[in-house]
């Protein structure tokens, strides 16, 4: 076995290396040949990231699960091995979605993994528990750092061997989706606001909301589910609904986060992780937000500073019971805050791959910041078609503005 340097991952960058991986994965007549490819490809592809060096690939028979392929550096074992779906850590990787297990864990039977020849290990399930792909992880890897990053894999392969039978319901998810998207900007104060979405296919992942949580605050939400279409627009339609359940009920903040998160973990119907901001907005201009894992939002202050709010948690959906942090601003008489998804940020020109960047945005806001907040959202749609010839976009573009005019 060739030893793997341990290294931080670099998870912004590792959410787009898996999106061009997922792309790049085949379509097979039989699922378990498309999923075998993808843990060929997991291997090849993020062997540095995530340690891994091997694994097998079941596919459940009855009351086992029955050894489908072996793959990598892994022990080669015949195909028709067996592993009991009661077998302890394969009862929590189906309620986990993703299990981690060290050779010395007390539920570890060390002869059954001593049988197919494993020290620690890894595993999701694919295709609603039909199939588990396992992985043997070098020593000394951090427990949360794998199954942060395993679950951000189950999804998009989930999300590939899923597409077609979603497909059916193409015209259902339009519908709901149109439904979803804000009609119109609400009064609210002395605040101005407007919100704007454009998909790149007919229905999309972006996804903007105002919620009225009453007379004195509203909340407002921005997310981008990764990916694109049917699938993203049917997570999109998750996202909505647990949103408003969580305020109808007068949740707070982090807990309605919190068990959003456990919600796209759990989904069955689309595999897909969420990038989220959410805050409320009191009259007074304080704003408390949780940011999980979104593209900072930023406030631009009359006095030409910006304020970037992070704080909050990681990305929504590949870690069960992640937690949360709450932010704090308070919005004054000139301030703009500025809500935006990377289909914005990272729009290319035509001829070479300079992305349109969140300097470029904050500058253009700063430029157009005494106009209403619809005009310094549509000239930010303006601006990107200037700034790529018009050409088509490459991902969903959202942008959400709340002024607080100046004192006259």
């Amino acid at each position: 076995m060739t030893l793997i340097e341990d290294q931080p991952v670099d998870y912004q960058q590792l959410f787009k290396k898996v999106e061009a991986f997922v792309e790049e994965i085949d379509r097979q007549e039989d699922m378990a040949k498309t999923i075998f490819q993808a843990a060929e490809g997991i291997v090849s592809t993020f062997r540095a990231e995530l340690g891994i060096y091997g694994g097998r690939l079941y596919r459940k028979l009855g009351q086992y699960y029955v050894l489908q392929a072996t793959f990598g550096e892994a022990k080669r074992l015949p195909e028709g091995t067996r592993v009991a779906a009661d077998y302890g850590p394969i009862v929590q990787l189906l309620e986990q979605r993703t299990v981690f297990r060290r050779g010395d864990d007390p539920d570890v039977d060390p002869m059954i993994e001593g049988d197919l020849g494993v020290k620690n290990f890894a595993a999701v399930e694919v295709a609603n528990g039909d199939y588990i792909l396992a992985f043997n992880i070098v020593a000394d890897r951090h427990k949360q750092e794998i199954l942060y990053s395993l679950g951000i894999l189950r999804h998009a392969i989930n999300q590939k061997v899923r597409q077609e039978r979603m497909e059916g319901i193409f015209d259902e998810a339009k519908a709901i989706q149109a439904s979803i998207l804000p009609k119109r900007a609400p009064n609210y104060g002395q605040f101005d606001i407007y919100g704007r979405s454009e998909s790149m296919e007919k229905v999309g992942g972006d996804f903007y909301d105002f919620i009225p949580i009453s007379d004195k605050i509203i909340g407002t939400a921005i997310a981008d589910v990764s990916g694109h279409g049917l699938p993203a627009a049917l997570q999109v339609r998750d996202i909505y609904i647990g949103l408003r359940m969580g305020m109808a009920r007068d949740f707070k903040i982090v807990r309605t986060i919190e068990q959003l998160n456990d919600i796209i973990h759990q989904s069955t119907l689309t595999s897909r992780f969420v990038s989220m901001f959410y805050g409320e907005l009191e009259l007074s201009g304080l704003f408390i937000y949780v940011n999980a894992g979104h593209p900072p939002p930023f406030v631009l202050r009359a006095d030409e500073e910006i304020q970037l709010l992070e704080e909050g948690g990681l990305i929504l959906g590949p870690l069960a019971h992640a937690t949360y942090g709450r932010g704090f601003c308070t919005l004054r008489p000139g301030d703009l805050l500025v809500m935006y998804t990377d289909g914005i940020t990272e729009t290319v020109g035509p001829d070479d791959d300079e992305e349109y960047g969140v300097n470029r945005l904050q500058e253009l806001v700063r430029a157009h910041r005494d106009r209403p907040a619809k005009e310094i959202v549509d000239e930010i749609f303006a601006d990107l078609d200037r700034y790529c010839h018009a050409c088509p976009p490459q991902d969903d573009r959202t942008a959400v503005v709340f002024k607080y005019p100046p004192l006259s």
